[in-house]
């Protein structure tokens, strides 16, 4: 007599994040190491198998798409534009992430408002979408009457029903649609609470498609976890089509935006905004903030520039020795790297002689602004070696360079656009370290020594000599 075969099936689980799979439940992902996203796939080998279905539309050749429909659109605020590369595209969703408090919120009401107050070329204004989930429409309203973001195509709806929302959708039918925040909405037909990483998914699974359905531009706020990573699945940053990260300090008015994913544009530009009590502002020189504005030159300062994405920015790194009372000198670093800053007093210590390292350092940045490019080591060297010697660096001169362990000056790059931007904000001179490249044509009024050695530049601090070998020879203004 034959016996029917019977093939026993085991319960699989399965990482909701990355897809990892167990034959049993684990609270811990094995290779994600996320923890709670482990659920139970299903026992039936066959589920989810998906089969063709009949085209409706057949795809038509590439250079037959209509590339029109994916034109920039200015919003009306510049240093947005400039991060996104121009302005927003139609159908696309960008997540805007970033600290609860740092404007996320007042940013994208500006951008609200600017947008529906922009007209069509047939005279018509373009609604926009405005959906709020961590507040009530009267504080939103409150928040756009001290902004002066009230427009009267700015439509406001306080949701946290993902289907209530795409409702409002159907109605209103904007042009761009503002969701703050995608871990406020809650979808009905799956299961989980809000914020949960099955919610999330299908939350903006659902945005996105409205949103290329409809050719409507989406914006999402994000929320970030406490290491500063967005908070979610990261299936949602692979999802969208541009994710921009906003930055600052929470005791510092300057506040930037940079794109660390953009399918339509650069992802090396960076926006900078003055947050303030009447709203938030484009900032398209931002360069003073970071200066102290000293009428004479003080001991222990010196000003470098920096790149932030391709834009050049000048800082003020300050630097302050004083004698240790204790057996371990104190090192208390504000804005830039405090391992960086440490091998800089080691290096201005063993390679240029002087007695640094068994005093308590200072070394802070003007301003609240953060420095973390290589650059900026020659400025705070040359800041420790002015703070030592209590002589300050002749007045108007900046100084940039990354230094090496052997004492040595490494180029950077951008040289050029650094001593431009220099030049233009007046400074008469500047120690740069030797390139390889042509720098071109220099801008009048400002004097470029290049150095190749920390030692170099430290001798010629003060009486601005600069060395006798011709590599080393000022460049001559064109």
């Amino acid at each position: 007599m034959a016996t029917k075969s019977t093939r026993k099936t085991t319960p699989g689980y399965r990482c909701a994040e990355c897809g990892w799979t167990t034959v049993k439940w684990v609270g811990r992902c094995g290779e994600c190491q996320a923890w709670g996203t482990v659920v139970e796939a299903g026992s039936d080998p066959t589920a989810g198998r998906t089969t063709a279905s009949a085209v409706t539309s057949p795809a038509p050749r590439i250079g037959e798409v209509d590339a029109s429909q994916a034109r920039f659109h200015p919003t009306g605020v510049d240093e947005l534009d400039r991060v996104l590369g121009g302005g927003m595209v139609p159908g696309a969703v960008i997540l805007m992430a970033g600290e609860p408090g740092i404007g996320k919120s007042t940013l994208l009401l500006d951008v609200a408002a600017q947008v529906a107050r922009t007209q069509r070329p047939d005279g018509a204004t373009r609604p926009v979408l405005y959906v709020t989930g961590e507040e009530s429409a009267a504080q939103v309203r409150l928040r756009a009457d001290r902004i002066s973001a009230v427009a009267d195509t700015l439509y406001l709806t306080a949701e946290t029903d993902l289907g209530q929302a795409l409702g409002q959708v159907e109605k209103t039918d904007p042009a761009l649609l503002i969701v703050d925040s995608v871990q406020t909405l809650q979808s009905q037909e799956v299961d989980g609470t809000a914020g949960g990483v099955t919610q999330i998914r299908e939350v903006a699974a659902s945005l996105i498609r409205a949103a290329k359905e409809r050719n409507m531009t989406t914006v999402l706020v994000g929320h970030v976890t406490k290491d500063g990573s967005i908070a979610g699945p990261r299936l949602l940053e692979h999802l969208v089509d541009v994710v921009c990260q906003f930055e600052g300090e929470r005791h510092s008015r300057l506040r930037m935006v940079r794109a660390v994913k953009n399918r339509y544009g650069p992802t090396d530009e960076v926006g900078c905004f003055d947050l303030g009590d009447t709203g938030i502002r484009s900032l398209e020189d931002p360069s003073g903030l970071f200066l102290s504005g000293t009428a004479t030159p003080v001991a222990g300062t010196c000003v470098t520039v920096t790149l932030e994405g391709r834009r050049p920015l000048l800082a003020e790194v300050q630097a302050l020795l004083t004698e240790s009372s204790g057996g371990s000198p104190r090192r208390t670093v504000h804005g830039l790297d405090t391992s960086r800053v440490n091998m800089m007093l080691a290096v201005v210590h063993r390679r240029a002689h002087l007695n640094v390292t068994s005093k308590d350092a200072y070394v802070s940045t003007v301003g609240g602004v953060r420095l973390s490019e290589p650059a900026s080591d020659l400025a705070v060297a040359l800041a420790i070696a002015s703070a030592h010697d209590d002589t300050p660096l002749p007045h108007g001169t900046i100084a940039f360079g990354e230094i090496g362990l052997a004492g040595e000056v490494r180029p950077v790059p951008g040289i050029a656009r650094r001593i431009r931007e220099a030049a233009r904000l007046g400074f008469k001179r500047a120690l740069v370290p030797v390139s390889p490249e042509d720098l071109g044509t220099l801008p009048d009024g400002i004097e470029v020594v290049q150095v190749s050695t920390l030692q170099e530049a430290i001798m010629i601090r003060t009486s601005w000599t600069p060395p006798s070998r011709d590599r080393h020879a000022p460049l001559t203004a064109g």
